[in-house]
């Protein structure tokens, strides 16, 4: 509205108006990728622990969405972290388990998902180590 008035007045004062192709892009938050990185870690231990129920259709359930926080986590990751190379390594590696785990699909022997699940789960955990995201075990 103060625009338009503005506008009808002959002037145009936009004083909170800026560039975005040369605003610097901005850093993650690292509440944001802590989150991310709860949420990786949480569905890959719900993925190893469906495939000890032998429950195929939650392994590849909970792997779908360990790729999707994967893919997320790379994205944020910021341009200066010393781990980035091995930290989006790791994060691949989880993406390229997942995928195996989709190609045998939900009618597989859930024996058969694990190896490809636990590889997913050790990728994730190194990734999650590299980027200093580990939560203290409670005892």
């Amino acid at each position: 509205m103060l625009i338009a008035m503005l506008v009808g007045l002959g002037t145009l004062w936009l004083p909170f108006v800026s560039d975005e192709s040369t605003a610097p892009a901005s850093e993650p938050s690292s509440t944001s990728l802590q989150e991310q990185g709860d949420g990786l870690m949480k569905n890959v231990e719900d993925m190893v622990a469906h495939g000890g129920m032998g429950d195929a259709k939650a392994i590849v359930h909970h792997c779908g969405e360990a790729t999707r926080y994967a893919e997320t986590i790379i994205k944020q990751l910021s341009m200066a972290d010393p781990h980035r190379g091995d930290a989006m390594a790791s994060l691949n590696e989880v993406i390229r388990q997942c995928s195996r785990v989709s190609e045998i699909g939900i009618h597989a022997d859930p024996g058969q998902l694990l190896n490809p699940a636990t590889k997913a789960r050790s990728a994730a955990q190194e990734s999650m180590k590299l980027l200093g995201l580990t939560k203290a075990k409670k005892s």
